[in-house]
């Protein structure tokens, strides 16, 4: 069984609580998605926590690539970015992940096959076809938007969102992950933790921090 976890951001008892209900449910693998520690309180302690799993698959998502490329078109987003990352040494060896990979027949990606920050909305969307990059008749596993859902895409595809662990937006307040069984089918989990102690790591953050934390606590922008 493997275990897909997205969307961390820095938000270690989440991910601790994700961990062990996947231990649990019998995972024996894990497909990481990207955004481990990106502007969240514990980084570096998320990163060893996951380096330490069995059987795992690594992606790039956007938060590591802007370790080392920050978005110039978005101001607020470089300014965090001059600051220290949080990962130490660690920082280029995630900036040097992979950004897809394919396993049993499934894509995995952070955002979608053409970009890392551009993510499939839980509708049916006219850009949907452009964001699949050429890519028909697959299933394609995505994070970035923080949404839980699955549903059909143009060209034969299945678009699935594990949702994210450490900083759900779909009003569920509740760490996000999925399983995916031997059988090839994906299960959504929801798994209760202490939000509380991570919103106020989040805003002991200062910048941002107090935006991350409300996050935390209502589950939405």
């Amino acid at each position: 069984m493997l275990a897909l976890l997205y969307d961390i951001h820095g938000n270690l008892p989440a991910l601790e609580a994700v961990l062990t209900d996947a231990a649990d449910a019998g995972a024996e693998a894990y497909l990481l998605g990207g955004d481990y520690g990106a502007w969240g309180p514990r980084p570096l302690d998320c990163v060893a926590r996951l380096r330490a799993l069995p059987r795992t698959t690594w992606l790039r998502g956007n938060g590591e690539r802007w370790t080392r490329e920050p978005p110039l078109d978005r101001p607020e987003v470089a300014e965090m970015m001059r600051a220290p990352s949080g990962f130490g040494t660690e920082e280029g060896w995630l900036y040097s992940l992979q950004t897809q990979v394919e396993l049993d027949g499934v894509l995995y990606v952070h955002g979608s096959p053409r970009s890392d920050v551009e993510s499939f909305p839980p509708e049916a969307d006219e850009r949907d076809e452009w964001m699949l990059a050429g890519v028909r008749d697959t299933t394609v596993v995505f994070g970035h938007s923080h949404l839980q859902f699955r549903r059909a895409g143009p060209n034969g595809t299945l678009l699935v969102n594990p949702g994210s662990v450490g900083m759900p937006l779909d009003h569920d307040v509740r760490a996000a992950y999925a399983l995916r069984g031997d059988d090839g089918v994906f299960e959504f989990r929801r798994v209760e933790y202490d939000v509380e102690q991570a919103a106020a790591a989040y805003e002991a953050l200062g910048g941002m921090g107090p935006m991350m934390a409300r996050r935390v606590r209502h589950g939405s922008d």
